[in-house]
């Protein structure tokens, strides 16, 4: 049986008791139904993971007992800020849940002239929460121990003049570069854009503050594929995805 993975938002430490309570006792008590005995890995964004036990349980928390703290060696060296333009429906959703599994570092959704709608304003914190909670399950199913970064949408020609990374890569269908770098990067941009991709004029925006095209083949990719597919290459290229 697999053990129960949870993040954690109070800081943990070895050897300690622990109550957790909210969601995660929620559903470690009644929707794994954790009973006392059971291991338990806990993981609280410091970059390291807890062994636990289950020592008892209530109506409202759980008490774990903590073990020693390791760091499981799932983060990515390679630093990669993502520039993701906005998606209607799930797509973005699975997007940035896929990319936190590839070991993304920080994701910027972003608006640009062709994401033809908007989030209102007085549903940027819903929404940013719920982001949050894919991260979190995207972290907890997959391993890793840092939370990637997911900050409120803002304009493309923003970021692009504002992200610092080493090498900065926008994917563009017409013309492209293949990663000719030979000394690995420990930082990178990379800017996708939306459905129908992005104008001339913003792909010029990016050249000018530093951005290199980068083409992923000849076969035109969807919005929410398009990331994924550029994450596995640039972490195979300098990340820890290799064979």
């Amino acid at each position: 049986m697999r053990v129960a993975r949870l993040f954690i938002e109070q800081r943990l430490a070895p050897r300690t008791e622990h109550e957790i309570t909210g969601a995660p006792a929620q559903h470690l008590g009644r929707v794994l139904r954790a009973r006392v005995g059971d291991a338990v890995v806990l993981f609280d964004d410091s970059g390291l993971e807890f062994g636990a036990q289950v020592t008892s349980l209530d109506r409202h928390s759980v008490y774990v007992a903590i073990a020693d703290a390791v760091d499981p060696g799932t983060e990515s060296p390679l630093h990669t800020s993502l520039g993701l333009c906005l998606s209607k429906g799930d797509r973005f959703d699975r997007a940035i849940q896929k990319a936190t599994e590839l070991g993304v570092t920080a994701i910027q959704p972003l608006l640009s002239e062709r994401v033809d709608f908007s989030i209102p304003a007085d549903r940027i914190a819903k929404r940013l929460s719920h982001w949050q909670q894919i991260v979190i399950s995207a972290c907890e199913q997959s391993g890793r121990v840092r939370l990637p970064q997911i900050s409120a949408p803002c304009p493309l020609r923003e970021w692009v003049s504002e992200v610092y990374a080493e090498q900065k890569w926008v994917l563009h269908t017409d013309t492209g570069q293949r990663q000719g770098e030979t000394t690995a990067p420990e930082s990178i941009a990379l800017l996708v854009g939306p459905e129908g991709g992005l104008t001339d004029d913003e792909v010029t925006a990016a050249q000018q503050s530093g951005f290199h095209t980068l083409s992923l083949g000849p076969r035109i990719l969807r919005t929410e594929t398009a990331p994924l597919v550029a994450l596995s290459v640039l972490g195979a290229r300098w990340g820890d995805i290799r064979g």
